[in-house]
């Protein structure tokens, strides 16, 4: 990948990981943490995500389907092939 994958594309990566049990909820809870430190304006589902707990999976699923923007096909598949 040329570019980092964007918020979206990593949203869809952890709804997968979430649902098909790659990824735990303290992951994504992590990542949204490190996204707000290095964000230049926080937003909503970051802060969403940032607040869960360990142990609500199904909670942090929710607030990722509200991340914004488009899925980069490519960009996907190789999070997924490096995953594996």
């Amino acid at each position: 990948m040329s570019n980092p994958p964007n918020f979206r594309t990593f949203a869809e990566f952890y709804i997968r990981g979430l649902t098909e049990g790659f990824v735990t909820a303290a992951e994504v809870i992590k990542w949204a943490d490190e996204v707000i430190v290095a964000a230049a304006k926080t937003e909503d589902w970051m802060l969403d995500i940032s607040t869960c707990s360990d142990d609500d999976r199904m909670g942090v699923l929710h607030h990722l389907h509200a991340v914004q923007g488009e899925v980069d096909e490519a960009a996907l598949a190789a999070l997924l092939a490096a995953k594996q």
